[in-house]
């Protein structure tokens, strides 16, 4: 695994001391009790059925995750996805269940190591459709595409769920809005691989998420696992599962490196 930069190692000492202060600092990490079934998500934690009231508890080092996430991405045409989801509805768990829906705010912040004039970013997500859920606060790493004998993109993350005046705190540390954009879509699960099925939307006035436009005339598709290191079986697990998807959609390893916004 490649190391995670010459910036993330004081700028993750600052994160994992300062981060988990947030509870004292800044309020507490709404978490569910034991007798609340909730299922993680593309940004966070949804209440799947509820029969108690959150609860809140302090922010600790147990609320933090530190996996590794395999990766496969693609896109389909707006016209084509119709198909496409049919597809999935067939091939994933719980087919005779409605299928689940996203609607997220994604905020990408960043901070420049002054010693080396590195820039280090964080995600801060939050589900626009239940806004009460905690926000996740989420590092990841550069993908590491090197390797031609992995099936998939594998990457450093690091996730913890946090209180929502999360953007806030970002900026008292010194961390500003890079870019910002809504995901919209639908989540699929086949085991422990995750289906995202997304239309991606920028934001045209910041800080309001309903002045929207699509980025595109396609969807975004992405599957992934969140695992802990070590685990290379999972690539051709993900593989066979991708080959399913054919010709509707060729999933494959993106070097997000090589690729240029204008």
């Amino acid at each position: 695994m490649q190391p995670l930069g010459p910036a993330v190692p004081s700028a993750l000492n600052g994160i994992a001391i300062a981060g988990l202060r947030l509870g004292e600092m800044r309020g507490k990490f709404e978490q569910q009790s034991s007798s609340v079934r909730i299922r993680q998500t593309l940004g966070g934690y949804r209440i799947m059925q509820a029969e108690a009231p959150i609860v809140e508890q302090p922010l600790t080092r147990k609320n933090a995750a530190n996996l590794q996430e395999y990766l496969l991405q693609g896109s389909i045409l707006d016209s084509s996805a119709d198909v496409l989801l049919n597809r999935l509805r067939g091939l994933c768990d719980n087919s005779d269940s409605p299928v689940e829906l996203f609607h997220d705010i994604e905020q990408v912040y960043t901070i420049k190591d002054q010693a080396n004039q590195a820039t280090f970013s964080l995600r801060a997500r939050n589900a626009l459709d239940n806004p009460q859920l905690p926000w996740q606060l989420r590092y990841v790493g550069q993908p590491e595409v090197g390797d031609k004998s992995r099936f998939t993109i594998c990457r450093s993350v690091i996730e913890v769920g946090t209180s929502s005046n999360l953007v806030t705190w970002l900026n008292e540390l010194g961390f500003r809005l890079d870019y910002e954009f809504v995901a919209k879509g639908h989540i699929f699960q086949k085991g422990r691989m995750k289906i995202l099925v997304q239309k991606i939307h920028r934001v045209c006035q910041s800080g309001n998420p309903e002045t929207l436009e699509p980025v595109s005339q396609s969807f975004l598709i992405e599957l992934s696992v969140l695992a802990p290191p070590s685990q290379e079986s999972l690539g051709e697990e993900m593989k066979a599962f991708a080959d399913q998807l054919r010709p509707l959609v060729e999933l494959e390893k993106v070097d997000h490196a090589r690729l240029h916004v204008s």
